[in-house]
């Protein structure tokens, strides 16, 4: 171990964290100057990784899950040679900048996951470590391993305050990821002061009762925190944490371990007076140790010998096993196909729940999709999201492709995040729509990053019935629907299902939620003969009257059954279109738009939901056929009466 080009790095560290955060008037230097020697010892030492390939799937996975320290993952990545500049340390917090307030997926090869609302990273590293056990199960054999890495992930007093980070670690402990480490950045400070105004609990104590390994290190003795290493690498039947004693803002002249250095650049002052702490002359901004850039070009000449190492194993590997190879590529093939054929069949006039059809969906694809796991935070019953005949994923079998999350809805979403975000693992996750409340920041991280996470929302209207408003969803789709770049759908019945989880299965470039009924809905002829295309721009012509309507009635999910028995005995002529993603349609061109809706013609729409939304299509605000308020307890048909939400209301509206 090069002790001098681990110290040398860390050095290097505090100076670019904190003139970047000087230059840009704003950042948080404190952190990435408290943790310098762990990211300095991770690159340099333990972690394996390759920055010309920074997608190779066998390497470790890094997750500073305080984003907010961003400074201190850029610097380390820019001495590790990713693809960041020391113009681009100078440009941080700018507009159009690879360096971003905090990590961003995508923006800069060498971060794994985007990271910024407290506790989600570690959330993350145990998806991405499940993910790891997952491919290592399926792939590795008794004379290769071709899955082998660890997944990294520094936090603090704040990820742990954070409820995800009770959850996502309670999980952890039970499913014993032994190649899950969690480095604890203690520095008792907060941006308020110290952690004893609001935080007083015993951190080891607790995780010892989750099933992890408590260890303890000096955070800037690098010997010891090698030692910690190894003792949580030797561990394999359980993760590990390392209680990182710490000192925020370390080196700062005057202001070491103050709270005033967390979220505020140090002043040119204290700037100057830490560079000659730190034996830096006084006037050179952005200094890079020598000796530093020396260590890491040793590092990735190490780092590329593991990577052709891995590369002549993975060739060896494949030739030995030419059937598990076809499988791999299967797993790791960014086009997905799921044909028509593979599907369930249904019959005009079957009456069935869109979560039961959807549970015949999600089988159908995952017999299609071979690393498609998911599962529901205690709901499988009632989601109907549990995978046939495929077993339980355990710490004891991690073949099983049911993922139990418990009622930990949070963590499951950022687990299911990190599962996806890791890499050839597809991955769902489900609760009752009206429970999205308790995961929606995970939700909107999968939207930001343009992951393909699928979430399945059941129950998802006021025909729960007897469960009353707490779990009657009003305001939850319009809610999703205002998420940039999430698909959000609501099929209308079986067929629709179909399609629904097929667009789910092949989007690759954003998240889709699924909102499925309770209650029965029919199976309905399509006017459209080209309904399964259009679906998938948004809406399609459900049932048509001869020549120009007088009315277009949108609705969508369970409401276009509403629509279709609304027409009878309406004297006016209707076309009903199934609005199936309100978004995608309303962002296609007028003509396509005007073949579905024509223009001029009045426009009522349905959704048993908030109006929030649906002015985009309605002719008046008199026209939204909606719910804007909260539900009642009772049966489903009497609920729907009460609110004057029937087909014999939306029929008067119709007539108007």
């Amino acid at each position: 171990m090069d002790l001098n080009g681990i110290y040398a790095s860390a050095k290097t560290i505090r100076a670019l964290a904190m003139d970047a955060v000087q230059k840009a008037k704003s950042g948080h230097p404190g952190m990435p100057m408290g943790n310098a020697e762990i990211a300095s010892l991770l690159y340099g030492e333990v972690m394996k990784y390759n920055p010309s390939d920074s997608t190779w799937i066998d390497r470790d996975r890094f997750v500073l899950s305080a984003g907010h320290g961003s400074m201190l993952l850029y610097s380390i990545l820019y001495l590790a040679g990713f693809n960041l500049t020391l113009d681009d340390i100078k440009n941080f917090r700018q507009l159009g900048s690879k360096t971003a307030g905090h990590p961003e997926y995508k923006f800069v090869e060498g971060i794994d996951t985007t990271t910024g609302p407290l506790g989600a990273g570690i959330s993350n590293a145990v998806g991405m470590a499940i993910a790891e056990t997952i491919l290592a199960e399926k792939f590795n054999t008794e004379e290769h391993k071709v899955v082998d890495h660890y997944t990294y992930a520094i936090n603090g007093d704040g990820c742990l305050m954070e409820g995800i980070s009770a959850e996502a670690a309670s999980l952890a402990g039970h499913l014993g990821l032994g190649k899950l480490v969690l480095f604890y950045d203690s520095n008792k400070i907060t941006i308020e002061g110290g952690t004893d105004i609001a935080f007083t609990e015993d951190v080891g104590k607790r995780f010892e009762a989750y099933g992890w390994q408590v260890l303890n290190a000096d955070a800037f003795d690098v010997e010891e925190l090698s030692s910690a290493v190894a003792s949580a690498k030797a561990e394999t039947e359980k993760p590990s944490i390392v209680i990182m004693k710490g000192t925020i803002g370390k080196g700062a002249a005057t202001m070491e371990g103050s709270h005033s250095t967390h979220g505020a650049p140090l002043g040119e002052e204290e700037i100057k007076a830490t560079r000659k702490k730190l034996g830096i002359p006084e006037d050179q901004e952005f200094y890079v140790d020598h000796y530093a850039v020396e260590y890491f070009k040793a590092v990735q000449e190490k780092n590329s010998k593991l990577y052709s190492d891995w590369n002549e194993t993975y060739d060896a590997w494949a030739k030995a096993n030419p059937e598990l190879k076809i499988e791999w590529d299967k797993w790791f093939a960014e086009d997905v196909k799921i044909d028509d054929s593979a599907m369930p069949v249904y019959k005009i006039g079957d009456s069935v729940a869109t979560r039961n059809s959807g549970e015949k969906a999600l089988n159908a694809v995952a017999a299609v999709l071979p690393n498609l796991y998911g599962g529901s935070a205690d709901l499988g019953p009632s989601n109907k999201t549990v995978l046939k005949g495929l077993g339980d994923y355990s710490a004891k079998d991690r073949s099983g492709r049911n993922m139990h999350f418990g009622i930990r809805e949070h963590a499951m979403g950022g687990i299911v995040n990190g599962m996806v975000l890791h890499g050839g693992v597809r991955a769902y996750g489900s609760t009752f729509l009206v429970f999205v409340d308790y995961m929606r920041p995970a939700v909107r991280l999968s939207a930001l990053m343009g992951i393909p996470s699928v979430w399945v929302f059941t129950h998802d209207s006021i025909y729960v019935g007897e469960d009353g408003p707490t779990h009657q969803p009003i305001e939850h789709i319009a809610s999703l629907r205002v998420i940039p770049n999430l698909q959000v759908l609501r099929p209308a019945d079986g067929e629709e299902t179909n399609v629904a989880w097929q667009m789910a299965a092949e989007t690759a470039d954003k998240p889709t939620v699924l909102a499925l009924t309770r209650q029965n809905l029919t199976v309905f002829e399509k006017a459209d003969k080209n309904w399964k295309a259009n679906m998938r721009k948004g809406a399609y012509v459900a049932k048509d009257c001869d020549g120009t309507p007088d009315v277009v009635v949108a609705a969508t999910g369970s409401e276009v059954n509403l629509a279709i028995d609304a027409l009878e005995g309406c004297s006016k002529k209707v076309r009903v279109v199934s609005v199936a993603d309100l978004n995608t349609f309303l962002a296609q061109d007028k003509s396509f738009k005007d073949s579905i809706i024509p223009s001029g013609v009045r426009v009522v729409t349905a959704e048993a939901g908030t109006s929030y939304g649906w002015e985009k299509l309605a002719s008046s605000s008199s026209d939204v056929f909606c719910i804007d308020r909260f539900g009642e307890s009772g049966p489903a048909a009497k609920v729907a009466e009460h609110l004057g939400f029937t087909s014999d209301k939306l029929r008067e509206l119709i007539e108007k």
